[in-house]
């Protein structure tokens, strides 16, 4: 079989057995419903589909990187969507949440900083993940964003968190603001294909509320837009969900890009505080 005709197998397959969950344990007007990791099994066999080598990337595949089948959308509150979350050790839920969308916006202007990242970095880093989260560390990406000295702590931090169950975040830094106060910046990195989610920003949120208590946690989202454009947000728990507080755009450009205009445009920029 060709890779191409394999990765659509894969697909359907993927959806047949997330739709069969949902719909299985579904009840008209639910805002909730929940499965075990071991019901993708259960639907497999149920359906007579090869049960796929990784399981767990049936419910990773669908909670990061792609659409929920329509049949399942469809079935969502009115102004809501299906995430699904964690509930506990192999246990997750369907959960219809208000619709928002963590996309950049084009219209930002960018802020052009010169290139920190070693040339030999670049080279080898084997995926945009990686890439992007080394541009992070090389250019202080996340000190400049977020005003405050940062030190990363621990890249891809894999914890259990009472009621959520693992979570995974890309990189911890610990700050420290002019005032001396502390802080946990949990970082969710992704590339130009895929897409920030509620849901990580949730779990960052109470790994930091379980990890760090004694600490201001500011979750912050990280993307390439395009090479070398990059894309930070940073996320505030409101009583509407997890909102964008603040969006920046750093476009990294050699010292023989970086124009002496951009310095005096900058300067009469006024200082956030």
């Amino acid at each position: 079989m060709e890779r191409s005709e394999e990765l659509t197998a894969k697909k359907n397959r993927y959806l047949q057995l997330i739709e069969e969950i949902f719909l299985s344990a579904y009840k008209p007007g639910a805002d909730e419903v929940e499965f075990h990791r071991a019901d993708i099994e259960r639907c497999a066999q149920a359906l007579d589909i090869a049960l796929p080598k990784n399981i767990g990337d049936v419910i990773y595949s669908f909670r990061y990187r792609r659409p929920l089948p329509e049949s399942v959308t469809r079935r969502a509150p009115k102004g809501k969507q299906w995430t699904i979350v964690s509930a506990g050790r192999s246990h997750y839920k369907f959960v219809a949440q208000h619709v928002v969308s963590f996309a950049p916006n084009p219209a930002l202007a960018e802020t052009r900083i010169p290139d920190a990242t070693p040339g030999v970095i670049a080279l080898y880093a084997l995926n945009d993940e990686q890439a992007l989260l080394a541009k992070l560390r090389y250019n202080r990406l996340i000190d400049v964003f977020t005003r405050i000295t940062c030190y990363s702590l621990q890249s891809h931090l894999r914890t259990t968190v009472a009621g959520v169950g693992q979570v995974e975040t890309d990189e911890v830094y610990i700050g420290l603001d002019k005032s001396g106060a502390h802080y946990a910046v949990p970082v969710q990195a992704k590339g130009s294909k895929d897409k920030l989610s509620v849901v990580q920003i949730q779990q960052d949120l109470a790994m930091c509320a379980n990890k760090f208590p004694k600490l201001i946690c500011r979750p912050v989202g990280a993307q390439f837009m395009a090479d070398d454009l990059i894309v930070l947000f940073e996320f505030q728990d409101t009583n509407d969900g997890i909102r964008i507080a603040s969006e920046k755009h750093y476009k990294l450009v050699s010292s023989e890009q970086f124009d002496p205009q951009d310095l005096e445009r900058y300067r009469l920029v006024p200082a956030e505080d």
